[in-house]
């Protein structure tokens, strides 16, 4: 597995957590990202695990095509079969989507397709829904916008804030993405997308 991310890099560590806990059958074979700085990158070489860091672009949504033709060389290299989105804030475009058709997939902090883009949980609230959750799903060119693999429900409360929902949403995250890479690993989970996606 590759994984990318752009923050703190808590759904890596869930990952890399339960592969060592609970024996799951994948290997995390390069941890990647948008930002040089970003504390996912030190997380993973204190576990002495390979990372790349993709250089600056000038966009904020997504790198340019030869940026992210670097990113996918790297992945293609580490001979990664499986690309895990976990809090990667950058629009996926054809290098990544061509080389890697079918084996990415995404964590998103709704239940899809409700609230797709950035900031679901603050779109639930203001939405008033009564529960919100989150979506592991397959990547394609649409934004959030790839078949649903599987989704976790979490409860609205009464007195949420956008951060205490957060928090909530991320647990689920956390059991819900290595759960998902297990069953893949397993082949519980077909791979790859169907036609519709």
């Amino acid at each position: 597995m590759g994984v990318l991310g752009s923050g703190k890099g808590s759904n890596f560590l869930a990952v890399a957590e339960a592969i060592h806990q609970q024996g799951i059958p994948a290997e995390i074979v390069l941890v990647a990202s948008d930002r040089a700085d970003a504390p996912i990158l030190e997380l993973a070489r204190e576990r002495k695990l390979a990372v790349f860091a993709c250089r600056a672009g000038a966009f904020q949504t997504k790198l340019e095509p030869e940026i992210e033709a670097e990113l996918a060389g790297r992945l293609e290299a580490a001979a990664v079969d499986l690309v895990v989105l976990a809090g990667y804030l950058r629009v996926l475009k054809e290098p990544l989507l061509k080389k890697f058709h079918g084996r990415i997939i995404n964590v998103h902090p709704s239940l899809l397709p409700s609230f797709p883009g950035l900031r679901a949980w603050e779109q639930a609230l203001k939405a008033r829904v009564e529960q919100t959750g989150c979506t592991v799903h397959w990547v394609n060119e649409q934004v959030d916008g790839g078949a649903v693999i599987r989704q976790a429900k979490v409860p609205v409360r009464a007195g949420d804030t956008p951060d205490s929902l957060h928090a909530r949403i991320q647990e689920a995250e956390h059991r819900l993405l290595p759960e998902v890479i297990r069953d893949l690993a397993l082949g519980k989970i077909p791979w790859g997308p169907s036609k519709k996606s």
